[in-house]
């Protein structure tokens, strides 16, 4: 039986394609609540030591760069962001792959944009390798509301849990009252 709990010594954060251009093509979040929680999902990782790998996919084009913000909350994992040169499965491109076993966990969080490109290849490709994955929904966003339910039906119905970035930072603070507890509790707005 698995220990279900995230924690940041199980478990890494995967952020694909939080690009500029590609964040302009889609509609089904508001972008800038997908912005801000792909920016504390970074600085989560970051404040709690838990591996972070970023990506990006042809940002000489009009995918763009990372966004700023991503660049400015985890500097290390910016500058050492995987960029593929169009690969649609991240998993698929051997420097992602080879990041995400560098990490040597078996958990994961994902978010990313596309949901229905982007996301739902390299979960499926994640689940099929072994690998305990949460999709954070709200971290994410796709051309249509329509296209992004059924690409998080379909990691669901493939063992991906669906989870928010609220429940990501609490599940990761485990007690508020701790030194990581308050520091995560100040991301969540909930400290003084």
């Amino acid at each position: 039986m698995h220990n279900k709990v995230y924690t940041p010594e199980n478990a890494a954060m995967l952020l694909i394609d939080h690009q500029s251009g590609t964040l302009s093509w889609t509609h089904s979040h508001d972008v800038e609540a997908v912005k801000k929680n792909a920016v504390q999902l970074a600085r989560i990782a970051t404040a709690v030591d838990m591996p972070l790998v970023l990506t990006s996919s042809m940002e000489e084009h009009v995918q763009g760069l990372l966004i700023p913000e991503l660049q400015e909350a985890a500097p290390k994992a910016f500058a050492q962001r995987i960029r593929r040169a169009g690969i649609v499965n991240a998993m698929h491109d051997d420097n992602f792959n080879d990041a995400v076993k560098a990490t040597r966990r078996k958990k994961v969080v994902v978010a990313g944009i596309t949901t229905e490109v982007c996301v739902v290849f390299p979960v499926l490709q994640l689940l099929d390798e072994g690998y305990e994955v949460q999709v954070v929904t709200d971290a994410s966003s796709s051309f249509t509301r329509i296209g992004d339910d059924a690409a998080l039906r379909r990691v669901e119905q493939a063992c991906a849990v669906i989870t928010s970035t609220g429940q990501i930072i609490s599940e990761l603070a485990v007690d508020w009252t701790t030194p990581r507890g308050q520091a995560l509790g100040q991301l969540l707005g909930l400290g003084a």
